[in-house]
């Protein structure tokens, strides 16, 4: 790069000649121009390597600001919250004790003391022992069978999970044993007097889904958001929803097919209580709002369908 150092070695170069009487000739730059040229071209080249160091200084910035954020930990599977874990749990313990230690004697002996029958209400007190206290609520406990108990399970998941979220650990268990005694209530005054057997929480998880009908499915939503932050729809706004009327119809068609004898699933042979399950489903739907407590404000989310979340 000698064109770097010629201003000052012609400058040199000139000084030189009158120095010396003007005895050199022009031709190429003497010693004292190359000091010159080394003088000038060193300081080029420690600017060029502040300039790279600079530059390296500056990206590392960049450099770190893209590269990948750290992935977050991943979601459990099951995600429910705590009392439907525990309600399920609970069930699931009953069952595996009844069907695996107990003889056929001692299960009679437990669905008679905590399943509940209608006979007994016609039946005078001092007549009978004090099991038309608890029945109203044990038999939500029991359960006939391995496809029986699965089936609730199912939909106790499904729809206990926002109800739960929503109202918290105390009126969530407030609300299953109120929702068993509706059930078993419409029941009993559609079998007055029968010697019927009526155990399952089906009651209970259809009265899951009446409370689930005035808040987790919002009439045309257009933001996603967990379902249990919805705001709570008054029974005029519910029955505004396609998606709640549409539920609604479906839900009754299947119970009114079930009591004509219209097996849906499973063994036809088996009775089910449709009649417990209307009760619990109208006492949610009715009377949720006693229950409910006011959700937190979700954060702004994008927009979407009207679909049931969980």
């Amino acid at each position: 790069m000698p064109w770097q150092c010629l201003p000052i070695a012609s400058y040199l170069w000139e000084v030189q000649h009158r120095l010396s009487g003007g005895s050199l000739g022009r031709s190429e730059p003497s010693g004292l121009c190359l000091t010159a040229f080394f003088l000038t071209f060193r300081p080029v080249r420690l600017c060029r390597n502040e300039v790279r160091t600079k530059m390296n200084e500056h990206s590392v910035e960049p450099q770190a600001a893209m590269e990948p954020p750290a992935t977050p930990p991943s979601a459990p599977i099951f995600n429910l919250p705590g009392p439907v874990l525990a309600a399920l749990g609970l069930l699931g313990l009953i069952y595996a004790v009844q069907s695996t230690l107990l003889s056929g004697n001692a299960l009679d002996w437990l669905f008679f003391n905590f399943g509940f029958i209608p006979l007994r209400y016609i039946t005078p007190l001092s007549e009978q022992g004090p099991q038309l206290f608890w029945t109203p609520i044990t038999y939500s406990l029991l359960h006939g069978s391995i496809e029986h108990i699965v089936f609730n399970g199912l939909w106790l998941m499904a729809f206990g999970t926002p109800v739960a979220r929503r109202i918290g650990t105390f009126r969530f268990l407030v609300f299953w044993v109120l929702s068993a005694v509706a059930s078993a209530a419409l029941h009993a005054a559609l079998n007055w007097g029968e010697a019927t057997l009526l155990i399952g929480a089906s009651g209970v998880v259809s009265g899951l889904m009446g409370a689930a009908c005035r808040f987790a499915f919002p009439p045309e939503q257009r933001i996603t958001r967990p379902a249990h932050l919805n705001p709570r729809l008054s029974m005029v706004e519910s029955f505004r929803s396609r998606t709640v009327v549409a539920f609604i119809l479906f839900w009754f068609v299947g119970n009114i097919l079930i009591a004509v004898g219209v097996p849906l699933i499973g063994d036809g042979s088996q009775a089910i209580a449709w009649d417990a399950h209307i009760g619990g489903f109208i006492f949610g739907f009715a009377l949720f709002g006693l229950f409910d407590r006011k959700p937190p404000e979700p954060p702004p989310t994008s927009e979407t369908s009207d679909i049931l979340q969980s």
